[in-house]
């Protein structure tokens, strides 16, 4: 269709529903349009390259569109008539300025704000009382700064909560407490600090993601999180976080349970159109370190059950207690302080599929458990104090040598690293054929001998020997 908007859309008089999205058009938006899209409950022009910017003068929808104008190049500041809609997503543009305009709104339908990936800037203003039908919440990759305002508690409908990538600090505010129907949280990548809430495993038992990744919270982690029978995605990474593991992992029921996953993690919500309330959804997604590789989950997220703890200073033992979390598929407990053993029975988490447990202070031997993992394609066992043989005849052997490397005492092929009892019996191999060059010459000495006293034991007395010493080379020679 592009890359102009196409000239036909200005016959088109009093359309209710618009959708060209993912047409290629890379043009501005035209004056014209705004004039059309009055009555309009849905305009969707995503996925395209439109630039250009909104315009500044104030226009007025005769309902509450569903808007969507994500992932085009649109820049300059969001105007505040786009706000009287029911569903808005600017995510992925260069639009600019602040959204201090979210407070003149008096009264909203707006169940959906996404302006992911832009360059908004500025204090989040504290007005979202008023705000109170808004379920998805989407501020992440912007450039907001100082504290998570405290009236973002009063939205009590609110289902996911995305403040990722902005320059956050202080502490969370208790009175997200309130947001009793919180299923996502990520505010992964900011400079948030103090301790972690208990209240988050209290009062927010819907949780299925939690991301704190990334932040500068301390102290232990709160043994209220084991509440969260729902939760999937619990990432505590990149912090300093200290203390031991919590025990009560087991009360993680969702990462217990090893049936099959829903693939995505949807949401089903009301929305007022103004001309008539709708059921509406939307699939949630969420960016994790997943081998090593910081990558985003949507259609898929609902499979990938994962317990990040890695970069912190946790110290003790794992707890034994892990191993009922059957239902993960990624465990990343390295780069801290954690010592003891690898539990002989971490083969229980068969689902698993990426496994670190690098740089720390864990001794002892490989579990042999861990080859009936059969999935497992993602392994780092390095800088630890490993010992004894990488156990032989399973997939162990194929991972690069970087997976366990800088473990002094662990051995194996995948290191070219011989083992002692490897050493002793190759010695004993090259003794053994020591021995058999040895006997060899007593046979020829003992047959000259023999042939040397001639007849005097006669043909039997030569003829027996010849077999004997003939059967003997024959047993030595298969020995």
């Amino acid at each position: 269709m592009g890359p102009y908007f196409p000239k036909w859309l200005q016959t088109q008089k009093n359309y209710s529903s618009l959708d060209i999205s993912n047409t290629t058009i890379s043009d501005i938006i035209p004056s014209w349009f705004w004039g059309l899209s009055r009555t309009a409950v849905l305009i969707n022009l995503s996925h395209n390259q439109i630039r250009g910017t909104f315009p500044s003068s104030t226009m007025e929808f005769a309902y509450y569109p569903k808007l969507n104008f994500s992932w085009n190049q649109l820049e300059g500041p969001i105007p505040s008539f786009l706000s009287k809609s029911s569903s808005l997503d600017l995510s992925n543009n260069k639009l600019s300025g602040f959204i201090s305009f979210l407070c003149g709104i008096k009264a909203s339908n707006l169940t959906l704000l996404d302006l992911t990936s832009n360059h908004v800037s500025g204090e989040l203003p504290d007005c979202w009382a008023h705000l109170e039908n808004l379920v998805y919440l989407g501020l992440c990759g912007n450039g907001f700064f100082g504290k998570i305002p405290t009236t973002l508690g009063k939205l009590y409908s609110l289902e996911t909560l995305k403040l990722k990538n902005n320059r956050f600090v202080g502490e969370l505010p208790s009175s997200l407490m309130n947001c009793k129907h919180l299923k996502v949280f990520d505010v992964a990548e900011n400079q948030l600090s103090g301790l972690i809430p208990g209240w988050l495993g209290f009062e927010l038992p819907k949780l299925v993601i939690l991301i704190l990744r990334s932040n500068l919270f301390y102290g232990r982690i709160p043994l209220q999180l084991c509440n969260l029978t729902q939760v999937q995605i619990l990432d505590l990474s990149i912090n300093n976080i200290s203390g031991t593991i919590p025990k009560c992992l087991s009360n993680l029921t969702a990462l217990v349970d090893k049936g099959h996953s829903i693939l995505t993690i949807t949401h089903h919500y009301a929305s007022d159109f103004g001309n008539g309330i709708f059921l509406e959804s939307y699939d949630d997604a969420a960016t994790l370190i997943w081998k090593g590789i910081m990558s985003e989950y949507k259609s898929t997220l609902g499979l990938v059950k994962s317990f990040h703890l890695s970069s912190n200073q946790l110290t003790g033992e794992i707890p034994k207690e892990i191993i009922h979390l059957g239902g993960l598929v990624s465990l990343n407990l390295s780069r801290n302080h954690l010592t003891g053993q690898i539990n002989p029975n971490i083969g229980k988490l068969e689902l698993l599929q990426s496994l670190d447990l690098s740089r720390n202070h864990i001794d002892g031997r490989i579990p042999t458990s861990l080859f009936q993992i059969y999935g497992l394609g993602d392994l780092d066992l390095s800088n630890n104090n490993l010992s004894g043989n990488i156990p032989m005849g399973s997939q162990l052997q194929n991972f690069d040598p970087s997976a366990f490397a800088e473990n002094p005492l662990l051995c194996g092929l995948a290191l070219q690293r011989m083992c002692d009892q490897e050493k002793e019996k190759g010695s004993v191999q090259q003794t053994g054929l020591g021995n058999q060059d040895h006997e060899g010459g007593l046979v020829t000495r003992g047959f000259y001998i023999s042939m040397g006293l001639g007849f005097a034991f006669g043909f039997w007395g030569v003829s027996g020997t010849l077999m004997f010493h003939e059967f003997k080379f024959f047993i030595l020679s298969t020995e």
